[in-house]
């Protein structure tokens, strides 16, 4: 975008924008001048705004003589005026509590960390489970439980986890389990979880009719076992109460384009996927950018995590006047917390 802007336009364009996500409330050429140390008359500051308006950087509603940010306002702002507000002590304290609580060995985990996240930031926030296409499978054990339960380890090498149980029709020996194992790590062990799901058939179907039946119940649940984050994206989300705190979703027909944009995971994901991302990993999407008519009322600021070989993304969802340079900071100190975590 060119910097098109004279300083003092800059100057009361941030204080429009920043104002504005702190009050929600159309801010006036009045209220500039007694809020701030900007030294210019009520006067000066009209003839600015109205220079603002006609380069379509504000607008103003019918109701208001005050003025309020266009979407290009809302880029400009975080393309070259937004400095980034770093988290008190407290909040990374009261975030880092809660995620270290959590059960690591949990499915829910993810779904755990997007209602954390919302609780704290207001907004609604999405949370996906990694991307486990490009995981590596270091290795699976089987254990037996009781009689007729044996538990399934499946172990990546980034060091994630995954447990499932299987219900088998006898007792298998430790023995035999063990050997099935060895076999089962012998053809799949290096395998990417993409890999495996597409040649297990040729790699193991011939082992179908070993007399236990452990080793088809396994193939059976393949599916079941890698889940299905290979084949698309598992989002979960946060927030949907939190953001009833917005003023903008103090209409009942607000809120419920905002669920039904949440539900709708096709748009979500799509969105989230053809962000730009600038130099830190960060991508936002304000309004119409997005080019999806649900999504024109709402802006979107994303980054990516990764543990190990997997990756996943974090977002926010909200109004477009959120405060981007305070929940930039917010995903990016989450997304540390879960690479530590994880």
């Amino acid at each position: 975008m060119n910097n098109e802007l004279t300083d003092r336009e800059k100057t009361i364009l941030r204080y429009i924008i920043e104002d504005f996500i702190q009050t929600a409330n159309p801010i006036g050429s009045r209220y500039i001048s007694k809020k701030t140390n900007i030294n210019l008359s009520p006067a000066t500051i009209r003839n600015v705004m109205s220079d603002l308006e006609d380069l379509n950087y504000i607008t103003h509603p019918h109701t208001s003589g005050g003025r309020m940010p266009t979407d290009k306002g809302y880029r400009y702002f975080v393309n070259e005026l937004m400095d980034i507000e770093h988290l008190k002590s407290g909040e990374k304290a009261k975030i880092k509590k809660q995620i270290d609580e959590l059960d690591l060995a949990s499915d829910e985990i993810y779904k755990e960390i997007s209602k954390i996240l919302g609780r704290l930031t207001k907004e609604i926030s999405i949370v996906s489970q990694p991307n486990f296409s490009k995981a590596i499978l270091e290795k699976l054990e089987l254990v037996n439980i009781s009689s007729n339960k044996v538990l399934v380890v499946v172990s990546i090498k980034s060091g994630f986890v995954r447990t499932l149980i299987f219900d088998v029709h006898s007792e298998i020996s430790r023995d035999k389990l063990e050997k099935i194992s060895r076999i089962l790590n012998e053809r799949l062990s290096g395998l990417t979880l993409k890999e495996i799901k597409k040649t297990y058939k040729d790699r193991i179907g011939e082992l179908q009719s070993e007399h236990t039946g452990i080793v088809k119940v396994f193939v059976d649940s393949i599916d079941k076992i890698f889940h299905d984050e290979t084949d698309g994206m598992t989002l979960y989300v946060g927030g949907t109460l939190e953001i009833l705190s917005q003023p903008e979703f103090g209409s009942t027909q607000n809120y419920k384009n905002l669920i039904e944009l949440t539900d709708d995971k096709d748009v979500v994901i799509h969105v989230l996927n053809s962000i730009p991302t600038d130099e830190n990993g960060v991508a936002i999407s304000i309004g119409e950018e997005s080019k999806d008519d649900k999504m024109k009322d709402y802006s979107i600021i994303s980054t990516t995590y990764s543990i190990g070989d997997m990756s996943g993304k974090i977002a926010l969802i909200g109004p477009k006047r959120m405060n981007y340079s305070k929940l930039v900071s917010w995903l990016n100190f989450t997304t540390d917390l879960i690479k530590e975590k994880l």
